[in-house]
């Protein structure tokens, strides 16, 4: 499953979907009584190993007295009991920023990997890159990283996550923002650039844009 973005790229735009607006059929990990000291937090009984925690997913803490209230980046996962967390950076390769410390706290890690491989599928088809299938000369691992990429697949995982919201009642605000993720997602397919690196040493050899059309002979 090829993922063009991660959860920390979606909680750049929008902090409450992994808050009062989280995907309640897409809890990894949750629990009761966690502590956080600098960047490290514990959470005795749990096992985010098994759960499947990685690196660039979230973790939404609270604390009893409000203080700490908010997502914040799993850089690391340490052991089974215990997270490298951060605030969001602008940077992934900077040293991570601790939050607020405390103890007692509610802990929740919700993600949205299904829709990221979804959207991921839906740009690498419309880009002509293989996803593991022939679909088209370019593989996914001849990508050079690229934060366009990863911005237009956030857009696109947002889109589809608040016009799931908005079915519900009370939803016309949430359509909104939906359609206004959704016609950037499609603004940025068109003139987005992918940098192709053939012979795998670093350097982009051609560049794919969106928005062109492909002749294929029959």
């Amino acid at each position: 499953m090829v993922r063009l973005c991660n959860d920390i790229d979606i909680l750049k735009y929008e902090p409450a979907l992994f808050g009062e607006f989280h995907p309640a059929n897409q809890v990894m990990a949750a629990g009761t009584g966690g502590k956080l000291a600098g960047t490290t937090f514990e959470a005795s009984g749990a096992d985010f190993v098994s759960a499947g925690i990685e690196a660039g997913d979230c973790v939404y803490l609270r604390s009893a007295d409000g203080i700490l209230d908010g997502a914040y980046e799993i850089v690391a996962v340490d052991s089974a009991t215990q997270l490298c967390v951060s605030v969001l950076r602008g940077d992934s390769e900077s040293v991570p920023i601790a939050p607020p410390s405390g103890s007692g706290i509610t802990y929740r890690i919700s993600t949205f990997r299904p829709q990221v491989a979804e959207v991921s599928l839906r740009l690498m088809e419309y880009l002509w890159i293989r996803p593991g299938q022939v679909i088209g000369d370019v593989s996914v691992d001849e990508i050079l990283d690229s934060d366009e990429v990863r911005q237009l697949c956030a857009m696109g995982v947002t889109a589809a996550a608040y016009r799931t919201l908005a079915s519900g009642a009370d939803g016309e605000n949430l359509k909104v923002k939906s359609q206004e993720y959704e016609q950037m997602f499609g603004k940025g397919m068109e003139r987005c650039r992918v940098a192709i690196d053939k012979d795998g040493d670093g350097v982009a050899d051609s560049l794919r844009y969106g928005g062109c059309g492909r002749l294929i002979r029959d």
